[in-house]
């Protein structure tokens, strides 16, 4: 089977699947909503009973740009409804070879995360400008090109931000995402195998796990955090986010489980569903200010579909605002300077780009128990044989079981500072292999002030755009690094680490002053992989809004953006759950369905804030 990628260049295509849809580039525009095409088994949609030259033009209810977080989620629900039809379209492949779990073992062995952070292959394998603030390091960014998107290649953390995020969303003019708003859609599509309460779901699609490996140093990470003072935490999703504990994972029965295996698969059967893959859409159209349908490329050659109801973005926080500015919307002198027509002036397309930043603080283990070992070939086999056979062992987890999250200092009202531990040493993202028996815990703030953007490097929809995070650009995110290795230094050094610690391997012993350290983080920080802002919800009287509460695209017809890219703010935590309940309650609004609510579900506060902890 020949394998179908985009090249890192971006330069051209090249792919080896089905044939998509042949439609013609015209449509009559007045045509109703009876005429369109159902499902996957429709191959041909004759408009025009007057003339052959009006063939093969079909349309859907709504169409779905992007098979990932959210618009696996999207496809799911918007499908319940029989009456409804939906394409997804994908620009990356299938998440499984003939869909066999076994066979794509790099993707659903959950261990085996890394594999597909190192090559393209179902990845755009983005990098940033490089960054003035960080001795001019290009960054690289993994994003998910496949079912599933980002939840097919991520490290499988479930963690859904604090309330006071959501709460501050509502303040920042997100108008109905609030807490009380979000929380029913978090339970709505989650499955926890702890069962239900007034915080977790117990019968949604997405199936949320504990680790089992049970390994000593988790249990001393855990132990030590409790001796520096923080509290134990049951349920950092539950009512108390603050504190170190278990961390939640989205795998399932030993396997990966993305949003392509949790809401899209189940599904494809539905005869109003239909998917094309390695189909990159290049265009959305507009009927003047409404949007009718997308263009799209599949083997070099240029299709058109069109929309009955809507189009939905859901590319993410990186693809969504580049086909927006490609067709037409988005800051209009950056599009008049690449002579793209302006269909509508949104100068908050690209912009208020958010990001976390972490990085590794490493100790040596004088003892032989880290995943050290496991990373040398002979044990990867067994490691695989036993995965492959029954789904079990070291190869059905992640390994970033534990974690928590605290606050930086007096008068922070709720955690800015985020913790994974993990029992190995990770070095380039995973790319080069660990090089000493070692464990680790991955650090850095969560609401950090550098702002950054995003604009067209071309008006070649396979150029990659220009990333600029601008890290470390403000005073006050340098210092939140120097407390996030302080404190992580603190907690490695407690009486739990004694039988397990030796020398400091990252930073060293001898980085000691605060420039020492702010050297150390300049070289050594990387991405967290949460990208996120870049079509900001607000209010329309917001000049750097894109979407309204509603999800509408400001000033257009038809047309939204779902996806981690129409946050407000970044969240305290990871992305992927905040960006599966956004879908969930999107696709509620979409249907024009009552909003789920729940009132004064109470939220863990500290005794007092006079104290970092």
């Amino acid at each position: 089977m020949t394998r179908g990628r985009f090249m890192r260049d971006s330069r051209w295509l090249f792919a080896s699947v089905r044939e998509c849809l042949t439609v013609p580039k015209t449509r009559n525009m007045g045509l109703s909503s009876s005429s369109r095409c159902f499902g996957a088994s429709t191959a041909h949609c004759n408009f025009s009973s007057s003339s052959s030259s009006h063939q093969q033009t079909p349309s859907y209810s709504y169409i779905i740009v992007g098979a990932g977080s959210a618009g696996c989620v999207l496809a799911n629900r918007l499908t319940e409804d029989a009456h409804e039809s939906v394409l997804l379209l994908e620009a990356g492949p299938k998440d499984k070879w003939f869909g066999s779990a076994r066979l794509s073992w790099k993707m659903h062995m959950p261990a085996a995360l890394t594999y597909n952070l190192c090559d393209d292959k179902y990845n755009w394998y983005y990098h940033t400008l490089p960054q003035a603030h960080m001795d001019n390091r290009v960054l690289y960014w993994p994003r998910g090109r496949v079912w599933g998107g980002s939840s097919s290649l991520n490290a499988m953390v479930y963690i859904r931000g604090h309330a006071e995020d959501y709460n501050r969303w509502q303040s920042e003019g997100a108008e109905g995402w609030d807490y009380d708003h979000c929380l029913p859609y978090f339970r709505k599509a989650q499955c926890h195998e702890l069962g239900e309460n007034r915080y977790r779901g117990g019968s949604g699609p997405l199936h949320v796990s504990r680790g089992k490996t049970n390994h000593p140093l988790h249990k001393a990470f855990i132990e030590a955090g409790q001796q520096a003072g923080y509290p134990f935490t049951d349920d950092m999703n539950g009512y108390q986010q603050e504190g170190l504990g278990w961390m939640d994972m989205t795998v399932y029965k030993g396997k990966r489980w993305s949003t392509a295996s949790a809401y899209l698969r189940p599904v494809l059967s539905r005869p109003n569903l239909k998917t094309e893959v390695r189909c990159l859409t290049t265009r959305i159209l507009f009927d003047g200010n409404r949007a009718v349908g997308v263009e799209y490329i599949h083997k070099g050659q240029k299709k058109t579909v069109f929309a009955d109801k809507e189009v939905i973005l859901s590319g993410g926080a990186i693809n969504s605002p580049q086909l927006l500015m490609l067709s037409g919307v988005g800051n209009a002198d950056d599009l008049k300077q690449l002579s793209i027509p302006v269909v509508q002036h949104l100068p908050g397309v690209g912009s208020n780009l958010q990001d976390h930043l972490e990085l590794y603080v490493q100790q040596h283990c004088t003892q032989p128990i880290t995943l050290y070992k496991a990373q040398k070939p002979f044990h990867m086999v067994k490691i695989g044989l036993e995965w492959l056979t029954m789904f079990t062992g070291y190869g059905a987890t992640a390994h970033l079981e534990s974690g928590g999250f605290i606050r930086s200092r007096p008068h922070v009202t709720h955690p800015d500072i985020q913790f994974h531990f993990l029992p190995s040493q990770v070095i380039d993202h995973g790319r080069v292999a660990s090089k000493i028996e070692a464990y680790q815990v991955h650090v850095g703030p969560m609401r950090s002030t550098s702002i950054g953007w995003l604009k067209l490097k071309s008006t070649n929809p396979l150029d990659h755009p220009e990333i600029q995070p601008n890290y470390l650009s403000t005073d006050v995110d340098v210092w939140e690094f120097r407390e996030c290795i302080k404190l992580s230094r603190e907690i490695f050094a407690q009486k739990a680490f004694e039988s397990f610690r030796g020398p400091e391997a990252q930073p060293g012993p001898q980085v000691q002053s605060d420039a020492d350290i702010d050297a150390f983080v300049r070289r050594k920080a990387d991405s967290a992989y949460h990208p996120s802002c870049t079509c900001k919800m607000g209010s329309p009287s917001d000049p750097m809004a894109v979407i309204d509460s509603n999800t509408q695209v400001l000033g257009l017809e038809r047309l939204r953006v779902v996806d981690a890219s129409i946050m407000p703010s970044i969240v305290s935590g990871n992305l992927n759950a905040p960006t599966i309940m956004m879908a969930e309650k999107a696709a509620d609004i979409i249907r024009g369905r009552p909003a789920l609510v729940d009132r004064g579900v109470p939220v863990y506060q500290p005794a007092t804030l006079d104290t970092q902890r």
